[in-house]
């Protein structure tokens, strides 16, 4: 059984007996191992301590994972005999299950992940319940439509289907929450999904199996493939008899991911990566503004795609601002997640990680940049865990890596501007666009600046906030489709028109 640091909250008994577990993979509502028998373990990033050893899928067991999903797809009652309100109902229920279950989810996701369990219990498992809820209303609601053609005699109507077998790929920085954004939309267009988890954070979602099967959803309709990108993730985008791939995740896996997928052309959506421009004009509510900006380049610890981690603030108030947020970044604890004294941010999830983040740093530092605070991985205490201090940069340009490459890390790069014209240009002179941020006080501007912005989400006077009912998705190398709203129900279904000749 795992030891944790005595500063660690005690586990829930539930997540000790989990933990003590080797993980199977869940397919066909069987929990099996890996046909090769291999297995991985997944690690606390805040110790750098194995937690447990979870199976590693290969192509095999992908080959087994479709099968099963495919048959509850086209043979079960899922699609076949399951009338939308019983699907909606399945839906709620484990969407019931998961918030009777929180504190379990949310402490296996701050354990896998390192973010404070205080954020995995208020942010995470409740935004994921709510993405369940959302969606478990949608099944009666997917409609056709009756199309009045040009044509005499000619009946012509539309009626949405599920796409069929969805493979669904996610990301480490919100295991959870990432997941319930692909599951939930699927579920409720009739799709039969086989989820793979980020092979750094795999638990919640072996976890979210179980409640699948206590919820009663038929064998197949979900299955869960934990394992690496190269093997278990190049194994389910090649498929043939996969017919829908959902991502998240960088720029250069997406590349591949669609290089495979033209082994049957199946459909792919993708939700990338962001260097996401965070606009402070000199007529803001500077304060407002400052502790916005803070919080949007180092919350979850800058590992996040819309991270604010290009801060462009107007001269007149630049030196205001930054004096502003070196104070505030300061004052953010950073620690292990599960510590009894919750931190305010965690580690960054891996060694490998760890080491991108302090390069991109080296590289600031190598072409004149200056840190007006952090800069550096924290010792003492946390030697063992992937812990770096929260970092601003000042004396950089546009032309900088550090200033046009994703990081993913507590580093944001803070530049002035002088001509309120032409920061439209700087801010969408990316090849990202995801999300912006402007903070004015001029209505007309805050449009404007909407409007111009290259971005598929734009905050004014506000950075982060997401609902299950509003889309999301990128604009240029940011993404393919939007996830969540009603926008997302069409990535998960097929059109189908009908024609009848009503004269024969």
């Amino acid at each position: 059984m795992i030891t944790l640091p005595e500063k660690y909250i005690p586990l829930n008994p539930d997540v000790e007996n989990f933990l003590a577990q080797t993980h199977k993979l869940y397919i066909g509502g069987e929990w099996l191992p890996a046909q090769s028998g291999k297995t991985f373990p997944t690690i606390d990033p805040s110790t750098g301590r194995e937690l447990t050893q979870v199976a590693s899928a290969e192509s095999a067991d992908v080959d087994v994972a479709v099968t099963a999903a495919r048959r509850a797809f086209d043979e079960g009652p899922w699609r076949n005999r399951m009338t939308a309100a019983e699907r909606s109902k399945l839906i709620w229920r484990l969407a019931d299950l998961i918030e009777a279950h929180g504190e379990i989810l949310a402490q296996l996701d701050s354990l896998d992940n390192g973010k404070p369990l205080n954020t995995t219990r208020t942010d995470d498992v409740p935004l994921s319940v709510d993405h369940f809820r959302y969606y478990a209303g949608w099944p009666t609601k997917i409609e056709g439509a009756t199309i009045p053609v040009n044509t005499p005699g000619m009946f012509n109507y539309t009626v949405r289907e599920p796409v069929g077998v969805c493979g669904l790929i996610v990301p480490w920085n919100y295991p959870l929450l990432m997941a319930a954004w692909k599951i939930a939309p699927a579920l409720a267009a009739g799709n039969c999904i086989i989820l793979k988890p980020a092979e750094q954070t795999p638990l919640s979602a072996l976890y979210l199996a179980q409640l699948f099967e206590e919820a009663g959803f038929p064998p197949g309709v979900f299955n869960v493939l934990t394992g690496f990108g190269h093997t278990t993730g190049a194994a389910l985008t090649e498929h043939l008899r996969v017919d829908k791939i959902g991502f998240t995740g960088s720029v250069e896996t997406a590349k591949h991911i669609i290089k495979a997928s033209v082994s049957n052309l199946k459909r792919v959506t993708l939700e990338l990566g962001g260097k996401s421009p965070n606009i402070i004009f000199a007529d803001a509510d500077i304060e407002n503004a400052i502790v916005g900006a803070t919080w949007a380049i180092f919350g979850n610890n800058g590992q996040s795609c819309t991270a604010g981690s290009r801060l462009y603030i107007e001269r007149p108030i630049y030196e205001r601002v930054l004096q502003g947020m070196a104070d505030e970044a300061r004052k953010i604890k950073v620690g292990p997640g599960m510590y009894t004294e919750q931190p305010d941010i965690g580690p960054v999830i891996s060694r490998e990680q760890l080491d991108k983040v302090l390069g991109y740093v080296d590289e600031g530092y190598a072409v004149g940049g200056q840190t007006v605070t952090g800069g550096k991985r924290m010792g003492g205490e946390y030697t063992e865990g992937y812990f770096i201090e929260p970092t601003i940069f000042t004396q950089v340009d546009d032309g900088a890596r550090i200033a046009r490459e994703e990081i993913f890390g507590p580093v944001v790069c803070a530049m002035p501007f002088d001509d309120p014209d032409e920061i439209v240009k700087r801010a969408n002179a990316t090849e990202y666009g995801l999300a912006a941020g402007v903070w004015t006080r001029d209505l007309a501007r805050a449009h404007r600046m909407a409007a111009a912005l290259q971005a598929g989400t734009v905050w004014i006077n506000t950075w982060g906030d997401t609902d299950a009912a509003s889309p999301f998705g990128g604009y240029k190398q940011s993404g393919h489709g939007r996830e969540m709203g009603k926008e997302a129900l069409d990535l998960y279904t097929e059109v189908k028109s009908v024609w009848i000749n009503t004269d024969g």
